[in-house]
């Protein structure tokens, strides 16, 4: 019996997983808890976090330590994205982590995430040969474009839900001349990657905190009963587009009462969306295809092989 930790610092949450791995490469999940941290709020133009953000995070991963300990002889991957990797105070950070709580922090690249997303996308939908995966954080997105299931193009570009919302002033209620101006700013990173325009017509494969939510509105709209089990649900261009704007036109005290959208994401979900209009733009693409499988299960993924 060998026990995994894995402990996803993200810039809007944070997320643990126990699993139990087992000599025949499966693996059973013992444990899985997230709290929503936000530790990239208000790091501004000057990337720095600060220190309300830096407490409370800390504070979570203590608690999160705890629970691994339970468990004895366990191997802990702790790993930290976007608002870390970017942070100029990263290394006063780092360190009290691991002096207040024990936890040796891995900051990952944006190269590294990508691949560790295409990893779990790939061992989690066995049957999907061809598209772009899109994982939008809060402080970053991953865009990982793949033709028969081999990765070919993994990057990482600096927007994310937080920090689109805080720049454009997305949180409340949304003036066009903003969405638009964000809209801009997106469409010329993805213009200036070049390589999308090979994946023209291919579906998005879609990550992240803010897709998630996408997915269980539109169940929750569908009269779906299993609203949660989104992994594998297809939705259609149009579809994402009318959820856009049914949202986009609601202040944050309506979409607080969106049904399948959590209150905490109603300050962010218009800007964390707004990666995933702008690729199927790009691509035409007719769908878009859900994962519960990202980063965590990349790294499982390469740990079992």
């Amino acid at each position: 019996m060998a026990y995994l930790a894995i402990i996803d610092l993200g810039s809007n949450s944070t997320r643990m997983v126990v699993e139990d791995l087992h000599a025949d490469g499966t693996y059973t999940e013992l444990r899985r808890e997230k709290q929503d941290t936000r530790i990239s709020q208000n790091m501004g133009p000057e990337l720095t976090l600060k220190p309300e953000p830096m407490a409370r995070t800390i504070k979570v991963l203590a608690q999160f330590k705890k629970t691994i300990d339970q468990y004895g002889d366990v191997e802990l991957r702790a790993i930290t994205t976007a608002a870390v990797r970017t942070a100029r105070n990263q290394s006063e950070f780092l360190d009290r982590v691991k002096k207040e709580v024990g936890i040796q922090l891995q900051v990952l690249t944006g190269q590294q995430e990508a691949h560790y997303d295409y990893l779990g996308v790939m061992k989690a939908l066995p049957k999907i040969e061809d598209g772009v995966i899109l994982d939008t954080g809060g402080a970053s997105v991953e865009l990982i474009g793949f033709k028969k299931r081999n990765s070919l193009h993994e990057v990482s570009l600096p927007f994310g839900a937080v920090n689109l919302s805080e720049k454009y002033h997305l949180a409340n209620r949304v003036e066009e001349s903003k969405v638009d101006e964000a809209c801009q700013s997106i469409s010329k990173q993805y213009q200036d990657l070049g390589w999308l325009g090979e994946f023209n017509g291919q579906p998005v494969i879609l990550l992240g905190g803010a897709n998630r939510s996408l997915a269980r509105i539109a169940r929750t709209f569908a009269g779906e009963r299993e609203v949660g089990q989104i992994h594998g649900y297809e939705m259609s261009q149009e579809m994402v587009r009318h959820l856009f704007n049914k949202i986009s036109h609601t202040d944050r005290a309506g979409r607080e009462k969106i049904a399948g959208l959590e209150k905490s994401r109603a300050d962010i979900i218009v800007s964390g969306l707004l990666p995933l209009l702008n690729l199927m733009k790009i691509l035409n693409a007719p769908s878009v295809i859900f994962s519960e499988s990202g980063v965590r299960e990349g790294i499982i993924a390469e740990k079992m092989n």
